[in-house]
């Protein structure tokens, strides 16, 4: 298998994570590939039409994106425990904390677009004052939401998102005691050490 890969996406990096977790990154051929809103990166465009990263190009089967669906994907093709639980409270909530982790990161990349990355004069500070509500809203909720249920795939999507917050100097969570102490400790599992995040956005 292929996964289209970037360095400093949050995303993808969930998804290499992931497959680290269940012992299954060695069957990954990774390849980085630049992608942003104004740059069309056409390999990417052939695999996903919405032309993002990650994608996991399979020899039995079409590509598969996004991250969420990639990780349930392979979360099918190994035997040890899923980290997706098949039912029951934990499914719902391992699908909730997922879903949070995801909304803060597309948060922040919003925030950026209203801080850095658009030209100054077309940027918008109300829209921005939002972004920042929202992430201090998520991490408030974080801090008292977070599960200690065994490893699954709301917690890494969580690392990898509060991982690319920090990477990208956007708000900070490390006010939250207890949410700094759960990353501090996922941050040195051998699959977050082996998926740096580096590199700048390419527009």
């Amino acid at each position: 298998m292929i996964l289209y890969y970037q360095t400093h996406s949050p995303f993808a990096r969930k998804a290499l994570v992931f497959a680290h977790e269940i012992g299954i990154a060695g069957q990954l051929e990774v390849i980085h590939h630049e992608t942003s809103p104004t740059l069309r990166n056409m390999r990417v465009y052939a695999e996903n039409p919405l032309g993002k990263v990650p994608v996991l190009l399979r020899a039995d089967g079409g590509p598969v994106f996004d991250s969420d669906v990639i990780c349930a994907y392979l979360d099918t093709l190994h035997d040890g425990p899923k980290l997706i639980p098949a039912e029951g409270e934990a499914r719902w909530q391992a699908l909730r904390l997922q879903a949070v982790a995801q909304g803060l990161a597309q948060t922040g990349i919003g925030l950026r677009w209203e801080t850095e990355r658009r030209p100054e004069h077309l940027r918008y500070a109300p829209l921005a004052e939002g972004f920042r509500d929202k992430i201090e809203a998520t991490y408030d909720w974080l801090e008292d939401a977070l599960d200690d249920a065994a490893l699954h795939v709301g917690h890494v999507a969580l690392a990898t998102a509060l991982s690319w917050m920090a990477f990208r100097e956007l708000p900070s969570f490390r006010q939250r005691a207890r949410l700094t102490c759960w990353f501090d400790a996922f941050e040195k599992r051998p699959s977050m050490l082996a998926t740096p995040l580096s590199g700048e956005t390419h527009d």
